[in-house]
């Protein structure tokens, strides 16, 4: 099998050539192009829930929600979370794609998807310093909080089925995510 490897500019090139389409599903993981899978309604209907929630924050200038947009997370890797908490810029990263650095919080939903959350782009954001991930498990109904990155894993890990979410001093009710 022949792979061709690609950094995030070639990534940007493509799309501007037209080569990947505005509505393409696709991120970059370590230099290959991964297609992405559309999302289910319940899928859609917990990114919806959960931007909600966290959307005082943006209101406060506490931080911003970005919404299934790139993170750089390497010169060759920039996945698209589902949700990510970034530090607040008055120009709403205008001029550059954010990084690992300005994620506050990174969130994947998962509902076909939990293998692929955990076992590959987990291990990417701890190593690139991503401070809090949380993967919400639609199947087993439970959120996935992981902190305090230690190479490519995370030092602290809880699941949650009840209870509630915290970031930047907000209170999220798991059962709210998860409904």
């Amino acid at each position: 099998m022949i792979r061709h490897r690609f950094s995030a500019e070639d990534f940007h090139k493509m799309a501007e050539a037209g080569i990947l389409g505005e509505d393409d599903r696709v991120e970059l993981i370590r230099g290959e192009v991964v297609e992405l899978s559309p999302p289910s309604k319940r899928h859609m209907a917990a990114l919806k829930r959960l931007m909600h929630a966290l959307f005082p924050l943006q209101q406060a200038k506490k931080a911003l929600l970005q919404v299934q947009d790139p993170l750089r997370l390497f010169p060759d890797t920039e996945p698209q979370p589902d949700l990510a908490l970034l530090a607040y810029r008055d120009d709403f990263y205008q001029e550059r794609v954010p990084e690992a650095k300005d994620a506050l919080l990174v969130v994947e939903v998962a509902e076909t998807s939990l293998d692929h959350d955990l076992k590959v782009k987990l291990p990417l954001y701890a190593k690139a310093g991503v401070p809090e991930v949380w993967v919400v498990d639609l199947v087993r109904e439970k959120v996935h909080v992981f902190r305090r990155p230690q190479g490519e894993a995370y030092g602290e890990e809880r699941a949650l089925e009840d209870g509630e979410l915290s970031v930047l001093g907000l209170k999220v009710p798991v059962k709210e995510v998860l409904l």
